[in-house]
This record gives structure tokens, sequence and C-alpha cells, in this order.
């Protein structure tokens, strides 16, 4: 296949805290918004990437488990000490994960969807030791 883009649609049940979440937190520029009754979506530029965030969704805001939702958005960091200064400046309860393969943040957004914040050096380590 010859893909042109690539993409992730997040369904969800609190379409407006997730957006604003998305878009306040995370800057993500929105490329576009639609609505059709109460259908509504709003895609996001996630890297070379879009996400879509689009309505009827399941909520579970205290955060789902991998069997209530098996993705987990992630997003690679030049410095996870100044991003875990940005969540603690929004209010969430972050913490840094650091293991031998480097260091994480795990939280997640208003519908409980799984996100993973990644320092991006040591990201680059395991691709160039392949």
């Amino acid at each position: 296949m010859d893909f042109t883009r690539t993409g992730v649609i997040l369904n969800t049940q609190n379409y407006d805290a997730c957006v604003a979440f998305y878009r306040d937190l995370f800057s993500l520029p929105v490329m576009f918004q639609e609505a059709d009754g109460d259908f509504r979506l709003t895609c996001f530029e996630y890297g070379g990437a879009y996400l879509m965030v689009e309505t009827d969704g399941f909520a579970k805001p205290a955060g789902k488990s991998i069997a209530e939702n098996a993705t987990k958005l992630r997003f690679n960091v030049a410095d996870i000490d100044v991003a875990l200064k940005r969540l603690q400046g929004f209010g969430l309860d972050a913490k840094i994960e650091r293991s031998a393969w480097g260091s994480t943040i795990n939280i997640h957004d208003p519908d409980g969807n799984r996100i993973g914040i990644r320092d991006e050096a040591t990201f680059v380590d395991q691709v160039s030791n392949r």
C-alpha cells in the first residue's frame, strides 16, 4: 500500500472536554471541525498524522484498563521534566516512571483514554540500536 496519511480516530463520550484537553494541554492545532445532528468531530494535527476526536464513545473518567482500551496514545517530548510541570500545571496528578528503556508519564484524558508521554532521546536510542 502507498499510504498518503495516517491517523487515529478516538470516539468520546465527553466530547467537549476531550477536544479542550487535546487542544489546550498538548497544543494540537485543529485541522477542521464538523457537525451533523448529534454527531461532532474535531480533527487535530498529531505529529505527521491526525487525531480525530469524535462523539459516540464510552467514558470511564477514572481511567480505562487495557482490557477496556487496548490502545494508548503516545506523545514523545524533548524534556520529560518540562512535560511533567505542564501536566501538573493543568491540575493532573502525574509522575515520571523511569526504567532501563526510558522515562514515561502515564495519564488519561477526560474519557479515561490511556495516554503515554515519553522522552524522545531514549526512544531514538532504542530505534538506532535495532
